[in-house]
């Protein structure tokens, strides 16, 4: 009870306030949140991560690590679904997520990646041969592959642009891109490469004046940012519980404006994607989809997996989502500043510019190939993430809030002695 009290107390600090939190109510109390302040605040939040202390963990752009209240969640339900033999259902789930991205449960599909929910995008978007698309050179392959796929087989024309190092610039470039025939504009919120912010608030206000879809690839947004996708003004949002969202695998969500709920077509579809289905009728009738996107989501999901990821989302509402955000900044910051110092010894890919970036730093050796430093990274105990994407052959790092700025400064003074 007294770790309820806590989250509860803490919650109502954070940017969604608590009146507004549909909390899980039987979430196992797995961990005490930290009372202190200033750095010691996080070295305690380190505790809930289990994490081994032999390595520095940097590439939380691919994988992030659960805390514990996370890990017990999904025990919790896979004991309670295997011990009744129920595997029960994911709408407080979707309820919790919804509301930690500022939308309505009625908007939100729930998914089992950032891809899979581009793919529903993609394909159910009204496009006809020669409409234009517009992506950037920098896509990972989760949102090139989908969009790729589509043109290889209904016709529809790809734009690719090189991202530019300020938002003022991206914004020119992709409205330079824009002809009669651009139908959507589908390109990440944070880049999978260099770490790039795009401006997306500006971008959708833009496309939506112009009636262009905005699909965007949110893989690195949820859990970084404060993230509101009704403010953000995206028309579609896709995005995985277990990177910066520190969820499980498996489990992701895409938002689905309210209004394009029937502009989006429904491809695959199953069980609570309808309203009524006969076969004995001649002939053989569906009846209409729900009128809600869980139409996209068919089929039996996994309680256990989803309770973890509504976990994920109860967990950075108690720290607060600001206040994540903001220490995601710092500990970047503290990054880039430090590698700036070896300008005769790498070069940084990622923008100066610190509305461009937020939680990610990538940089290529001069004197040494990249794979190679990586697996000198490795021997030293630092785990970071090769970018052989887009050209670069680069190293990213990426950094969260189970991270310290010791680290961050262990690292520094790694690559200085090995550059």
């Amino acid at each position: 009870m007294s770790n309820r009290r806590s989250f509860l107390r803490r919650a109502s600090k954070s940017a969604i306030g608590i009146s507004a939190i549909p909390f899980l109510s039987t979430a196992p109390a797995s961990f005490q949140f930290p009372t202190a302040e200033g750095e010691a605040y996080w070295t305690e939040l380190r505790k809930a991560f289990p994490l081994q202390d032999k390595r520095v963990y940097f590439n939380n752009g691919t994988f992030g690590p659960s805390p514990t209240p996370v890990l017990d969640t999904i025990k919790k339900y896979l004991d309670e679904t295997n011990s009744s033999g129920e595997y029960g259902h994911t709408d407080k789930a979707r309820e919790v997520l919804a509301t930690f991205v500022g939308v309505k449960t009625e908007e939100l599909s729930l998914t089992h990646n950032t891809t899979e929910g581009i793919n529903i995008v993609t394909w159910g978007l009204p496009l006809k041969a020669g409409d234009e698309v517009i992506v950037t050179l920098h896509e990972h392959v989760g949102n090139a592959l989908p969009w790729l796929n589509r043109a290889k087989l209904h016709g529809i024309v790809l734009k690719p642009f090189e991202p530019a190092m300020t938002a003022d610039e991206n914004l020119a470039r992709i409205k330079a891109l824009v002809t009669p025939k651009t139908k959507v504009i589908a390109i990440p919120h944070i880049t999978c490469t260099t770490g790039l912010v795009l401006p997306i608030k500006e971008i959708t206000a833009w496309a939506r004046s112009k009636s262009i879809f905005t699909a965007i690839d949110g893989a690195h947004g949820s859990g970084t940012f404060n993230l509101n996708l009704r403010e953000l003004g995206c028309d579609f949002y896709a995005t995985s519980c277990h990177k910066w969202m520190l969820g499980p695998n498996g489990t992701g969500f895409l938002y689905v404006r309210e209004e394009l709920l029937d502009t989006l077509q429904a491809y695959q579809v199953g069980a609570y994607s309808d309203t009524g289905w006969d076969l004995y009728s001649n002939p053989p009738q569906m009846g209409p989809n729900v009128p809600t996107a869980h139409r996209f989501d068919y089929g039996s999901q996994s309680k256990p997996m989803y309770m973890g990821a509504a976990a994920s989302a109860e967990f950075h509402s108690s720290v607060g989502k600001e206040k994540i955000e903001n220490r995601v900044k710092e500990l970047s910051s503290l990054l880039f500043d430090g590698l700036s110092q070896f300008k005769q010894k790498l070069n940084i890919l990622t923008p100066v510019e610190e509305a461009s970036r937020i939680c990610m730093i990538t940089f290529k050796p001069k004197n040494i190939g990249y794979k190679e430093f990586n697996t000198l990274g490795a021997k030293a105990s630092f785990r970071l993430r090769v970018v052989p994407e887009s050209h670069l052959d680069a190293i990213r790092v990426s950094t969260h809030i189970y991270n310290s700025k010791a680290e961050v400064e262990r690292f520094v003074e790694f690559v200085g002695e090995t550059l």
